[in-house]
């Protein structure tokens, strides 16, 4: 493993390994980095949570390892080993083959995922036999219906035959996932899955995606802005911001104890149980950096209210991933540890973010 790469909790032969990745867009307007050095792991049978606003590379980092980004306009670097397999050097036949099969994909929309023209069973059957092509239209229907039954879609024969303007989006939600599992991947990614849903149908699918998870022993990274399905559902955390990680480690110590200034910016933006009901939420002053000009040093420096308290690094060294004490915790921060400390729990007493 790199100096930088991020641990899941201490285990070791992670089944996703991904090294100094990087994945640069050229446009008119410049260069777009957006991820920058990104390295972390994954274990099967594990669920990895990567959090950050909009802009902060999530979404490009999943595409990166499904291989969907387009050669001709992505300058795509580093490493992304899938069980051992590089998809950044693999022929583009071979990636194909390892998408759907070995690594598999829920989309945030998927009214916009499924195809409006041809019913749900198909497209779920069909999505089968490109991975078996032994398989006849009989085989892989029975398949599909066995997998829309398995999410919990009722009279999933009959349901079969339909549309996905006839499923409500709780419904289309699980037939996405019962498409990402039906050739029962060892990795599949989750990107903000349940952003659309309303609240008690997003307690049904992370229940769902953590019973078939036990079931099948699949690895699953869960992309997302929201910390409490996080906290809800996933093993490990990373907290990504400006295109790189800033903080990483176990859900229990990224959320109880908080290295970054920025991911303590996230803890007091939310609502909490804990806190006082009529207290204000705290929002990150300024916005998210432009990845075509991030700003020198630490990408979050113009937003920290610590960045004077340093000197200069922040503003002209960026902070390498570095043990935050406990075993697995890694925290990209000029700040000394007992400073962190210190100024974490002033942040707890000022506007109430413990968890």
């Amino acid at each position: 493993m790199t100096d930088t790469a991020v641990p899941v909790a201490g285990r070791s032969g992670p089944y996703l390994r991904v090294e100094d990745l990087r994945v640069r867009f050229d446009t008119s307007d410049g260069v777009v980095r957006a991820v920058d050095g990104l390295s972390f792991d994954v274990e099967q049978g594990r669920t990895l949570g990567i959090v950050g606003e909009s802009g902060s590379g999530k979404s490009v980092t999943s595409l990166a390892i499904l291989g969907l980004h387009d050669p001709r306009r992505t300058r795509l670097s580093g490493r992304i080993l899938l069980a051992g397999r590089d998809v950044v050097t693999l022929p583009e036949e071979e990636v194909r083959r390892l998408r759907g099969r070995d690594v598999a994909m829920i989309f945030q929309d998927p009214l916009s995922a499924l195809h409006p023209y041809y019913s749900v069973g198909r497209q779920i059957a069909e999505a089968y036999r490109v991975h078996h092509p032994g398989a006849g239209r009989r085989e892989a229907r029975q398949r599909a219906v066995d997998m829309l039954g398995r999410v919990g879609i009722p009279q999933p024969a009959r349901r079969f035959d339909q549309y996905p303007h006839e499923f409500s989006g709780g419904m289309r939600q699980r037939a996405m996932i019962a498409m990402a599992l039906v050739n029962d991947p060892d990795l599949v990614i989750a990107d903000e899955p349940t952003t659309a849903l309303d609240v008690t149908v997003q307690a049904q699918i992370l229940d769902l995606l953590a019973d078939l998870q036990a079931e099948f022993g699949s690895a699953i990274i869960l992309i997302t802005h929201d910390l409490g399905v996080v906290s809800q559902v996933a093993d490990d955390m990373l907290v990504m911001y400006g295109g790189r990680a800033v903080e990483s480690g176990s859900v229990e110590q990224v959320l109880r104890r908080p290295q970054h200034p920025y991911t303590w910016g996230l803890l007091s933006s939310v609502p909490s149980l804990h806190g006082d009901a009529d207290a204000d939420l705290v929002p990150i002053a300024g916005n998210p950096p432009s990845l075509i000009d991030l700003p020198s040093g630490c990408a979050f420096h113009p937003r920290c209210r610590y960045a004077d308290r340093n000197g200069a690094l922040s503003r002209t060294e960026v902070p390498e991933l570095r043990p935050a004490g406990a075993p697995g915790h890694l925290v990209a921060c000029h700040l000394p540890a007992d400073e962190r400390t210190r100024l974490y729990a002033e942040d707890v007493a000022r506007v109430g973010v413990a968890r």
